[in-house]
Formats: structure tokens, sequence, C-alpha cells
């Protein structure tokens, strides 16, 4: 009697055990599990944080450009545009200009460098159109605007002028140019052409 009593209560131990370590090894595996739902989640968050970062990181210059575009605008709007708002520049009022530099104005000739071997308008300077979209980029420092082209980039409310051969191209630059900030730019339409012209009256 007392053998089989004996029996039964280690056969209760065996299978007391038996529960206890699989409720163990269940709460382990639950365990396992939120570990892995929680490291889950916490490479989602981080995924989704880089995600973020990078869209941020494409979308600053684009904002950029265009905060520096509407400051440009305003500017323009509060300035005197008595001067931009003559128009296109003719021979007349560009002759003084070039015999007696104000200093107020930068002429720029957008042709390339080798016609501007064959002559150039007294005290113009040379920014090719070929460059003159990464020269003139709104959102640039110019940091290698005076070892590219010679003279210091002009500022957003600087006059300038710009001419090519016969006026296509300096329109051209004249209308990028407005567009990145430099509002206060005119163009010569007759350019050299009508330069030359003039110049071989006299």
């Amino acid at each position: 009697m007392l053998a089989r009593t004996t029996v039964r209560q280690a056969s209760r131990l065996v299978s007391s055990s038996a529960a206890a370590r699989t409720a163990a090894s269940a709460n382990g595996a639950k365990l396992a599990a939120s570990s892995a739902r929680s490291c889950s989640i916490l490479s989602l968050s981080r995924s989704s944080a880089a995600a973020s970062s990078l869209r941020a990181s494409a979308v600053l210059p684009a904002v950029r450009a265009a905060a520096a575009r509407f400051h440009a605008s305003s500017r323009a709007s509060e300035k005197d545009r008595s001067w931009v708002d003559k128009g296109v520049v003719t021979y007349a009022e560009l002759k003084p200009e070039t015999q007696a530099p104000s200093g107020n104005i930068t002429i720029i000739d957008v042709r390339e460098p080798d016609e501007v071997a064959q002559g150039i308008i007294p005290s113009a300077v040379n920014v090719p159109l070929s460059k003159f979209q990464t020269a003139f980029a709104g959102t640039g420092t110019g940091g290698n605007f005076v070892r590219d082209f010679g003279f210091d980039r002009p500022q957003f409310d600087d006059a300038l002028i710009f001419y090519c051969r016969s006026g296509k191209r300096s329109q051209e630059a004249l209308d990028y140019a407005r567009a990145q900030g430099w509002w206060n730019s005119r163009n010569y339409t007759g350019s050299w052409l009508d330069w030359t012209a003039n110049e071989e009256k006299k």
C-alpha cells in the first residue's frame, strides 16, 4: 500500500514538473515573439525615420530655391524699377556707359569665348550661355564665380545688361536671370551686330 502511494506521489511530481516546463516554454515563446515584434516595430520606425530624412533632404534644396525666388520677387516689388522698366537697351543708351562706366551697371556678354575673341563691347565681361545656368543658379554661393569669369557674381539687386551676337541668346540669359532673382536686368536686343554697325558709321 505504501509503495503504491509513493509511486502515485512520484507520478504527480513528474507530471507537475512537466507541466511547469511546458508553461515555462510557452512563456518563453511568448516573450520571444513579443521581443521579435518590438524589434520589428523599432526597425520599421527607424526605416520610416530614415526615409523621412531622405525625403526631406531631397525636398529641401527645392524649397530653398523657391524661397530665394520668392524673396527676390518681394525685393523687386519694393525697389525702384524706373531703370528696368525702360525695357530693351539701345545703342544710344549703352554707349555712354562703355565710355565712362558708372560702376552701377554690369554689361554681360553671353557669347562663347571664340566669338568674344573677335571683339567685345568695351567694359563688358563674359559669361558664356553654355555656363550661364550654373553661374546664375539662385541657390548657389558663387564661390567659383571669380575664378571662372574674373569678376564678382552680381547681387540680386544689381543692374545687369545682357547681349550676345543678335539678341536671342541674351534674351534667354535675361529670362533665366530674372527667374532666379536678378530682377534688375535688361537685354541689349541689337547686341554685337547692332554695336558694330553703329561703330562703323563713325
